[in-house]
């Protein structure tokens, strides 16, 4: 859930508390996601110096939205208000978090989706124009419907990203975990 989330306008409440769900507020802003293993993270980490765009939402909205389009070659790809849409249906949600000349931008993408875990989420007051009142079933459409496999989105993505970047991958398990402050939290929904 976004930083300015309302669990009580955006979770069907007595489902989430009966069944236990963990609910996490996270540091930056936008929608409420539900994770699971059909969930595709990809987050951009980047200064003002790495790329010429400048640090406000929407030119960052715009970049990655190319960047997802080149790189995919999905017909009907597109940035709608502030989703990432197939044709009239959503595809991914963003987050994002900036700071002077650095910025994150984050997207949970649906490969794919589970309609009951959907059931945990209330249609929000916020929302944007072209959902209209569509529930999730006729306002999402999962990857695994425009795309073979998951990886070879990865694999596409990665391609695009050699061009404009230099790029040297890592393994989290080679990764020196260190302190840091704890910015996202477990919401206690029981009270």
């Amino acid at each position: 859930m976004g930083i300015s989330g309302q669990p009580e306008t955006l979770l069907n409440l007595p489902k989430t508390q009966k069944d236990q769900l963990p609910v996490i507020k996270r540091f930056s802003g936008g929608g409420t996601v539900i994770v699971d293993e059909q969930t595709l993270f990809i987050t951009f980490i980047l200064a003002k110096e790495d790329i010429d765009i400048p640090a406000f939402p929407e030119p960052i909205l715009r970049w990655s939205a190319d960047l997802y389009a080149k790189a995919w070659k999905i017909p009907g790809f597109t940035l709608r208000e502030n989703d990432y849409a197939i044709g009239e249906k959503k595809c991914g949600g963003n987050a994002q978090y900036i700071k002077k000349d650095r910025w994150l931008h984050h997207t949970s993408f649906l490969w794919g989706y589970s309609e009951e875990n959907m059931n945990y989420l209330l249609l929000p007051p916020k929302r944007p124009a072209y959902r209209r009142d569509r529930d999730h079933k006729e306002f999402l459409t999962p990857l695994k419907d425009h795309s073979p496999t998951c990886s070879s989105l990865i694999d596409q993505l990665k391609s695009e990203l050699v061009k404009r970047f230099y790029i040297r991958e890592f393994f989290l398990s080679e990764w020196e975990k260190k302190p840091h402050r704890q910015a996202a939290h477990l919401l206690d929904l029981t009270t």
